[in-house]
Parts: structure tokens; C-alpha cells; sequence
């Protein structure tokens, strides 16, 4: 890609130089053909000022937490050892007491392993596999790999517990140019050599030495997250048996004639001496002219800058314009409109070049824009993405006179060879300005391509590389998706998708590093042979090589001779083989028979086109099938300034720093260890001290899994605050203290607990919370299987806070603790059900928060009623809502709702009137299907409304037996037919009643202000969907009605106020 070397080239201004911000297809390498237009380019950097300017000067609005006590568990547990659960429990949760000890037991017990599935009871015959997508072995893993492997995890373990064979292979990315640009880095900082100070041989093993410490850290990092990988099968891409199917592909596909030796523009960095990918070029917008520094140059180096100069011939000129100078001693010709009036008289001719006196023809060609500058352009194939198609179509020749080294070649002449790029650009304006053919430069918005790696500026080069011909394969993955064959989630990829593979080029994996797959191809050198083209061949061994070049050539093996290739395949080419690759191929193993294809794939929304596609095309023609059925794909990690997460930036969260806690001071720490630009250090630690004045503190890896999961990951770019992470926290604690109460009470209880089948409900609010258990159930299974993890989480958070501890246990606790015979219920069966709605939500978490989940479980297993189906609650079958089918009562969930607005109204009412203490009587005024309704969840309403008795009146109802409320009560509205009345006795504070009345009025005239405003704007029933229309309408009417019930409510307390 060549983002930024023109703006404008064949449509611009006056034959404009500069950047393309819309290429056409080049021939390079690797990356995605949808590049975005200068006006949005020109908005991410407009965007991205803004966040700085935000970070910069915003007020501190920090995370406000207090340090919570640590327990921390001190039994002696040999490592692989069974967790001793039989310790007295203690007293609030502590991720540093849980979490210790249940991995390396998961792990030595062999529960991740696809084996252990023939050991489960409830084990059914089908096959759920996929692969991580390797993390690059170039450092930490941060919080936007934490939340893929949160997210795959949760599905991994979400099949195991459904008794599915399950295979989840890690594996680390060998990441060629990243990792051996890391390890230069690291060799001059430390030993202040380069690479070329090393042989070959010697630099691979300072590399192989970081690989192995990187590798190991990656590895802890994943196990502290919970991800249950099986980790005998392992995987990294520079392994023996990984290296021999990245070398047999490559054979495969050079014998199938899709890979090919060509001449072709490349990104080029001349700092790393490499072609490199478009993934590995960053867009640097410049708003005109910018000073850069540059490595290898002592001073800063001007862009954004447009030089304009003009080429003679006989009796005129024709006037170019670009922002690369350097370049004009590569131009060749002079394109034009065959259309445009003011060249007609050009066509065909010649003008010269100054400085090296070669003619350069006038062409014509119908892509010129005639409207835009002079409608003459400059073309520059050996340097230009452009330039070098039109070459094609002209037959045009092509002149390098910038080398790999960044310096001028000899086709510049002496007084330019060897010189710099850019320090050859003055001289060459200097030249123009000598020879009166300089007509100006002016200041110019353009789009700089910068190499990630190195912050050099990307070059196209022409290089002789090894190319991949993409077109027949990339039909056959649009078709697969077009058949339904592969599913593309969200669908809304599935345009891009089409889009891009349709409009494909050719893939260049050469890479000019030592770190990474030797290319298996050799140049011969056959004896006395006067053909000066180079001829190659290909092999799985330098042996097998020669006998193909000697059969093919009809010489002795002996005679031939070869030398390898030097240059390493492109990172993408061998992660694009992982699916099959890690199972074995081209080995027809147990493992490619069993798991290929993988289930699914799932990975981040950026790598659709560098990794997904590429495995579909290599996995379809090598295999004969696609490598997945299904993509996942999940959004970008923002921080909470909505910032993408870059080491570039200084933004990336260490997931270790987040469950473990870590101090402000580590963090700046680690900032100025880091070699970003002064001025995102400067932000960057900015923003790390507002974000986090006392630094992270302890989550937990529950917590920050539940967080990740709970973020809705298939749309937008995801913002994660440590906020949402701590809120998590609390839940866990929740968790602990519902695990505490219930302990006590089953172990009070002296009668055996039913199984879940005997257990039968039989009051109301027991069947109430065996229903809401029966549909959390429900919605957790279509969530999962639509992979919309956010609403598993909210189903499960929701059923264990709001419904099992806010309602349920608030009104059975009298019941669990002194064994009380209310409404029939007996103490055993009230024990039962709470087993097992606890027992059954851990189940339902346990793919999100396996550590505290199984510790919990595992002190509840003493209860269990009937044996024990598996040691470990990650094996036990996951709750489906047909072992739950006889606990399901949709009539009463729906009865509840109206029972839990008249319990908010009656706490309201009790609030309002100071009544803290006390447990007044009320009235319910209401229809007599209401009244029904409220007679049934009777004790339900007085314990969690703290009312003494609640008296219902049906006022329209003949046969009423119950007297209407006293007068001057005050109401609250439950809903149009409900309302709630309570007697304000006299010795009630009536100056208080009053004081809440009137705020709570006034909020209710803003929000009906508000509704109002848009209603009767303008727009209105142009701008606003009739549906919405109508709940606003509905909204109005209700808040109308509360308004009128407050109102009387004043008026009766005025009048208590009023002397007779």
C-alpha cells in the first residue's frame, strides 16, 4: 500500500506529485483495497487532536475506589492439587483467596483436553474446535487480546459443559518483521550493535532467546486469564512440523502455478531494508507543511510540502507539480487527455529532461483528469503504484533511482548517487531553480505512509519478489460466503467482504528479514549456460530441489547448482495456514480428521482481510475445504477516551496489571520505558493520571472477564472503563455473601434437599423465582448460540442480584431462618430451591467466572442431593431449560411485575413520610383481576413494601367487602388502575411530605417539559416513527396522571396543616 506517497496523482491539480489517498490496485502486497478517501483520513486526525486536547485538558474525573481487605489463601497445595474447600469460609470475597490453585489443577487433571470428553456422563457426539489467533511473540498481551480470549473462552467452555468433544489449541505468531525489528532495537540499546554486526546464524539465536522468554510470559498471561487451552498441543509457527507445512503449501501452490517470481512495486522500508505489509503502515496526516524526524537523518525533513517545475520542448513547456522531487529523475513520460484541447498539438512529442537530457514522450490515456491544475501529469512507474500501471499499458520503461538503502542510484548521475532521498530533494530544487524551471512550491494537506516498525517513510520500490496470484481463489471464498457455505457474524461483513476479495491484487510474501520461513525456492546455476534470465525452482529440501532442476533441465543433480533464496516468507502467509496447520497437515493425523474444519473462527473486526481471508484462500485450495464455518468477528478495544489501544500511544493495559492491581507510579514507569514520540508520552501519562490517580486496583480475572463479556462486542468499537471492571467486582462479592447466607441455612437444614426433578414449587414467590430461573435459562441458551454474550451476562447478572437476592431471598429469609410454615411452605423445600437456583446461576456463570464459580460450587457439592456427576463444576452439563420445563410458570412472572411496582410505590410512600421504622397499613385501589393478583403474592408484598397489612378496594365492584382508603391519604400511582393510599397520621412530619412532593414534582415537569419540546417541534411527524410517537404519547399521559395524584397529595397536606 502507498497511502501517502501522492495526493491527487492522475486526478490532480496540475499533474500533482504527491499523495493518493484512492490508489488503484498495485501489485505489491498484501492488504486491504479499501482505502479510505482524504476527507475521512483528514476527520480521524481531526478526531484524534480532539481526544488529545481532551485528555490534556479536561477536569480529573477519576476511578473512585478504596483498597478492599485482601484474604489471602495460605493452605499448602502442592501445584496440580485439588483446592482444600473444606476451610472456614471467609468472610468477603478476595480474588487473591479464590484464585489461586484451580488452574494448574484444571490443567494436570486434563479437563481442557478433548480426551476427557469420553469420561463425561452427559457426553454427545459432536465436535467443537478452534484456534486461538496466535499472539505475536513480540511482547505482552494486552486488554484487547484479554477480551478475545474472554470471549472465546466463554464459548469453549460454554460446549464442554454441553458434553461436546472440545479442542481449543494455543499457539504463538513468530510475527516476522515486528519481532526482529523488537530485537534490533533491543541489540543496539543493550549492546550497541546491529544486525549486520551478527551473522545470520548468530542474530536468529538473540532472537530465538527473546522468543522463548516473550513466549513464556504470553503463556502465564493466558493461564492467569482462565483460558482453557489445551496446552499439549501447543503451538508456534517457527516449530519443526509448523515450518514443514508452511513449506509444503508453498511447494503446492509454486506447482500449481499460483505462485509466481515477478518484478513489482512493493512498501518498501529503507530502514529495515524490507518489503513490508500494508497492515504494517500507519497513515500520518499532515495539514501542510510539517517538519518530521526521520531515522537516519540529523536533521528534521519538511513534508507537506508541493513543488511545481516544468519540463521543456520546442517552443513551450509543460508544468508538473509534486511533494517527491526526488522522483522526477525516474520520470519517463508526460500523460494528457487525448481529449484535452490545450495538448493537441503535443500528442506524440517529446520533452526533455534537464538533467539527464533523455526525451521524455507526451502520452495520452483517458484516466487523466483534464478539469483539475494543467491536465499534464508526470509518470514515475519504479516509484509510484500508479505510474506503474500505466507503464503497463504503454509499454513504458521503468527507472529505480532510489535503492533499498534509501539512497540515490546511479541513474541519477554522480552528483546525486549515494546521496539521501531526501536531502537529494533540495538538491534537486536547487538544480530546477538554477536552471529557471522551478515555478514555486506552496504549502499542501497530504497523507504520509510511515512504517510502524521503524517511523521511516514508506517507498514503493520495484523489487523482484515472489508473488501469490489471489483473483480464482478469492472468487472461490466470496461464492463460499455467497452459498451460505461460510457465515460471516455480523452480517454486515459480508458486503465488505465481497468487496474487497473482489477487487483483490496479486500478494507479495517476499520479506527481506533473516527472522521467519526461509523462501524453499533456489537459483540455479546451470553449467555453461549464456541465458542471463535467472531460473528458479522449488522443494521441500534443497535435495529434492535439485533433482527437480535436473529433470527439468536434463542434467545430473551433481552438476547443478543452487543457492536458497535469502529472503523469509511474508508472517501472514504462515499464520494463514494455523486451522489446519496446528492439527498436523500435511499429515493426515487423528487431529485433522477429528477438528478440521475448525467450528469457527474468532478474531477482531481489523484483521479481516491480513488473517481471515487469507486463511480461506489458502485453507480452500490446500485442503479442498474452507478452514472454519463460522466467523466471529468482535470490535476494536477503545480506552475510555475512545482511543484505539496502541503501544504507539502508550494506552495498552497489561490484563495482569488489571487483576492484580498495579500503582500509578508502575504505570508511568512502564510509559517511559516504551520509545513513543514526546508528545503522545506526554498525553499518554496524562491521561494514566487523571484515569488513575491511585494507580489500578485488584479486580480479579472473574471480574475482568464478566466485564469484557458484557460489553456488546458486534457492532461499534468497544469503550471499557476500569469502572465497568470494579463494578464486576462487586457482583463477586455479591456472589460471595449469597454463598455465605446460603451455607448457613443449608447447613442448619437437617431434612434431605429434593434433586431438581422431585423439587415441585408450590407458594407463589417460590414459583415466581423457580419461573425467572426457568427463562434466564432460556434467554442464556439463544443468546449463546446468536453469540451475543452481553445478553448471557445481563440475563445471568440480572437473575442473581435483582431477582434471587433483591426479591427472593429479602422475603424468604424469615422463612430459611426460623424455619416459619407461612404460606404452607415447608422449611426443606424452601432449602431445596435455594440449592438449587444458587447451584444452577453458578453453571450458568461458570464460562465467564471459573474461579469463583468453582470455588463456590465446590463447597456447595456437600449438599447435593443424589451423586456427584463430575469432580468440577467447568464438567458439569450446562442448565438447559428442558430439565427446568415443570418450573416454568409465565403467568406468574408476569403477575410479579405489577407486584413489584406496588412494592416500589409502598417503599416510596413509606419514604416519603419519614416512615423508616415502621410498618403502616395501606390501601390498594385497583381492578379486581389487580386485586387478584395482589391477594396471591400477599406476604410477598408486606415483607418487601415493610407494611403491616395491605387493604384492597375495588371501587367498582358490587360485592367489595373492604372499605375504601381513609380520606387525606396519600397516593402513589402504580399505574392507570392501581394506586396506592397511606394514612398520614397526624404526628407525621408534614413539612418533609411536603418537601419530597414538591421535588419530586419538579422532576416530573422537567421530564414532561422535555417530551413535550419534541412532540410539538416542527419536525416532529416528519423526523419521529409513529411507534415512537406513541410511547411518548403514552409516557405524557402517565406523567400527566402523577402529576394530578401529587397535586392532590399537596392539597390534602395543606389542608392536615390548616387549623379547624
Amino acid at each position: 500500500m502507498w497511502r501517502a506517497s501522492r495526493v491527487l496523482r492522475l486526478t490532480g491539480k496540475g499533474a500533482v506529485r504527491l499523495c493518493s489517498s484512492k490508489l488503484p490496485k498495485p501489485s505489491s502486497s498484501s492488504s486491504s483495497q479499501s482505502n479510505p478517501l482524504p476527507r475521512s483520513q483528514t476527520e480521524k486526525e481531526r478526531r484524534r487532536r480532539e481526544r488529545e486536547k481532551a485528555i490534556l485538558t479536561s477536569e480529573d474525573v477519576a476511578v473512585k475506589w478504596s483498597e478492599k481487605q485482601k484474604i489471602m489463601y495460605t493452605a499448602q497445595t502442592s501445584p496440580g492439587t485439588k483446592k482444600d474447600t473444606s476451610l472456614l469460609f471467609p468472610s468477603s470475597y478476595s480474588p487473591e483467596y479464590v484464585e489461586p490453585s484451580w488452574y494448574e489443577w484444571w490443567e494436570k487433571e486434563g479437563f481442557f483436553r478433548p480426551e476427557q470428553h469420553e469420561r463425561l456422563s452427559h457426553a454427545v457426539d459432536r465436535t467443537f474446535s478452534l484456534c486461538i489467533p496466535p499472539p505475536n511473540v513480540t511482547g505482552n498481551l494486552h486488554l484487547g487480546h484479554a477480551l478475545t480470549v474472554a470471549v472465546e473462552d466463554a464459548l469453549v467452555r460454554w460446549r464442554r459443559m454441553q458434553g461436546f468433544r472440545v479442542l481449543w489449541v494455543p499457539g504463538c505468531d513468530h510475527a516476522g518483521i515486528a519481532t526482529q525489528t523488537v530485537v534490533e532495537r533491543r541489540l543496539q540499546q543493550e549492546k550497541g550493535k546491529r544486525r549486520h554486526d551478527f551473522t545470520r546464524q548468530e542474530f536468529l539465536q538473540e532472537v530465538w532467546k527473546w522468543k522463548n522468554e516473550k513466549e513464556g510470559e504470553i503463556y502465564h498471561q493466558l493461564r492467569r486469564l482462565g483460558a482453557s487451552l489445551d496446552w499439549s498441543r501447543a503451538c508456534f509457527t517457527l516449530d519443526p512440523d509448523y515450518s514443514r507445512a508452511v513449506t509444503e503449501a508453498f511447494v503446492r501452490l509454486c506447482d500449481a502455478g499460483l505462485i509466481y517470481r515477478s518484478e513489482g512495486l512493493v512498501n518498501w522500508s529503507c530502514a529495515l531494508q524490507s518489503a513490508i505489509s500494508d497492515i504494517e503502515v500507519d497513515s500520518k496526516e499532515l495539514s501542510g507543511q510539517t517538519k518530521l524526524s526521520i531515522p537516519g537523518y540529523e536533521s528534521a525533513v519538511e513534508f507537506g510540502t508541493m513543488f511545481t517545475f516544468a519540463y521543456p520542448l520546442e517552443g513551450a513547456e509543460v508544468a508538473v507539480s509534486t511533494t517527491r522531487p526526488e522522483t522526477m529523475l525516474g520520470d519517463v513520460a508526460v500523460v494528457v487527455h487525448p481529449d484535452d484541447p490545450r495538448y493537441q498539438a503535443f500528442h506524440g512529442k517529446r520533452c526533455r529532461h534537464p538533467f539527464t537530457s533523455r526525451l521524455l514522450p507526451i502520452i495520452i490515456d483517458s484516466v487523466v483528469d483534464m478539469e483539475l491544475g494543467s491536465g499534464a501529469v508526470k509518470v514515475t512507474p519504479a516509484h509510484d503504484h500508479t505510474d506503474f500501471l500505466l507503464s503497463k499499458r504503454h509499454s513504458l520503461p521503468r527507472l529505480t533511482v532510489i535503492g533499498g538503502d534509501g539512497t540515490m542510484t546511479h541513474l541519477c548521475g554522480q552528483w546525486l548517487e549515494g546521496v539521501k532521498r531526501f536531502d537529494a530533494r533540495q538538491l534537486i530544487v536547487d538544480a530546477l531553480v538554477e536552471k529557471k524551471l522551478f515555478r514555486g512550491k506552496k504549502s499542501h494537506a497530504m497523507t504520509l505512509p510511515v512504517c510502524s516498525r521503524s517511523g521511516d517513510i514508506i517507498e514503493p520500490l520495484l523489487k523482484k519478489q515472489w508473488f501469490v496470484h489471489c483473483d480464482e481463489m478469492a472468487k472461490k471464498a466470496v461464492q463460499a460466503v455467497e452459498d451460505g457455505q461460510l457465515e460471516i457474524i455480523p452480517h454486515f461483513y459480508t458486503k465488505t467482504w465481497k468487496n474487497w476479495l473482489s477487487n483483490i491484487s496479486d500478494w507479495c510474501i517476499s520479506r527481506q528479514l533473516w527472522w521467519g520461513h526461509r523462501i524453499p525456492a533456489y537459483k540455479l546455476e546451470l553449467p555453461n549456460s549464456t541465458d542471463q534470465k535467472e531460473q528458479w525452482v522449488w522443494g521441500r529440501s534443497e535435495n529434492e530441489a535439485r533433482h527437480r532442476a535436473a529433470l527439468k533441465y536434463g542434467m545430473k543433480p551433481e552438476a547443478i547448482t543452487l543457492a536458497q533464496d535469502p529472503d523469509v516468507l511474508d508472517t501472514w502467509f504462515s499464520s494463514g495456514l494455523f486451522p489446519f496447520a496446528m492439527l498436523g497437515w500435511p499429515e493426515q493425523t487423528t487431529d485433522l480428521q477429528n477438528f478440521y474444519p475448525n467450528s469457527i473462527l474468532e478474531t477482531g473486526s481489523d484483521l479481516i482481510f491480513f488473517w481471515v481471508a487469507r486463511m480461506v484462500m489458502l485453507g480452500t485450495e490446500l485442503t479442498g475445504q474452507l478452514p472454519f464455518k463460522q466467523v466471529l468477528l468482535h470490535s476494536l478495544v477503545r480506552d475510555k477516551h475512545g482511543r484505539k489501544m496502541s503501544k504507539s500511544l502508550g494506552n495498552v493495559i497489561n490484563p495482569l496489571d488489571v487483576i492484580h492491581g498495579i500503582s500509578l507510579e508502575k504505570l508511568q514507569e512502564n510509559i517511559k520505558e516504551g520509545n513513543l514520540d514526546p508528545r503522545e508520552q506526554l498525553v499518554a501519562m496524562e491521561a494514566q493520571r487523571k484515569d488513575f490517580p491511585k494507580g489500578i486496583p485488584v479486580c480479579g480475572t472473574d471480574a475482568l472477564r464478566f466485564a469484557l463479556c458484557s460489553l456488546k462486542m458486534q457492532g461499534e468499537d468497544i469503550s471499557l472503563s476500569i469502572c465497568q471492571v470494579l463494578n464486576y467486582r462487586n457482583f463477586c462479592n455479591k456472589m460471595w455473601q449469597t454463598m455465605r447466607f446460603s451455607l448457613r441455612v443449608l447447613g442448619d437444614n437437617r431434612a434431605p434437599l429434593g434433586t431438581l426433578e422431585e423439587v415441585t414449587p408450590r407458594s407463589s414467590m417460590d414459583r415466581w423465582i423457580c419461573s425467572r430461573l426457568y427463562s434466564t435459562v432460556v434467554q442464556c441458551e439463544q443468546a449463546f448460540k446468536d453469540y451475543e454474550l452481553h445478553t448471557v451476562t445481563f440475563a445471568v447478572y440480572s437473575f442473581w442480584v435483582h431477582s434471587l437476592c433483591d426479591i427472593y431471598l429479602e422475603h424468604v429469609k424469615p422463612v430459611l431462618i426460623q424455619q416459619d410454615e407461612t404460606e404452607h411452605r415447608s422449611g426443606p423445600e424452601a432449602c431445596s430451591i435455594l440449592y438449587h437456583c444458587v447451584s444452577l446461576s453458578l453453571a450458568l456463570l461458570s464460562p465467564f467466572m471459573p474461579f469463583i464459580t468453582e470455588e463456590l460450587w465446590q463447597r456447595l457439592e456437600e449438599f447435593r442431593p443424589g451423586a456427584a456427576t463430575q469432580t468440577s463444576l467447568c464438567l458439569q452439563p450446562y442448565p438447559s431449560s428442558t430439565e427446568l420445563a415443570h418450573w416454568h410458570f409465565p403467568e406468574v412472572e408476569r403477575d410479579f411485575l405489577l407486584v413489584r411496582e406496588v412494592i416500589r410505590v409502598a417503599r416510596s410512600l413509606r419514604a416519603k413520610c419519614g416512615m423508616t421504622k415502621e410498618k403502616p397499613a395501606m390501601w390498594a385501589v385497583c381492578s379486581p383481576s389487580q386485586a387478584k393478583v395482589l391477594l396471591y403474592f400477599g406476604s410477598a408484598v408486606w415483607t418487601l413494601g415493610r407494611i403491616s397489612i395491605l387493604h384492597i378496594y375495588c371501587p367498582h365492584t358490587a360485592d367489595s367487602h373492604t372499605t375504601p382508603p381513609p380520606e387525606g391519604s396519600l397516593i402513589g400511582v402504580v399505574d392507570h388502575t392501581c394506586h396506592l393510599h397511606l394514612h398520614v397520621p397526624s404526628s407525621t412530619n408534614v413539612d418533609q411530605q411536603t418537601l419530597h412532593l414538591s421535588q419530586h414534582r419538579a422532576r416530573l415537569i422537567g421530564k414532561l417539559e422535555k417530551i413535550l419540546c419534541r412532540v410539538q417541534s416542527a419536525d416532529s411527524m416528519a423526523k419521529v416513527p409513529a411507534h415512537v410517537r406513541q410511547q411518548m404519547e403514552k409516557k405524557m399521559s402517565a406523567l400527566q396522571k402523577e402529576l394530578e395524584s401529587i397535586e392532590d397529595q399537596l392539597r390534602i397536606l395543606q389542608m392536615t396543616q390548616t387549623p379547624e
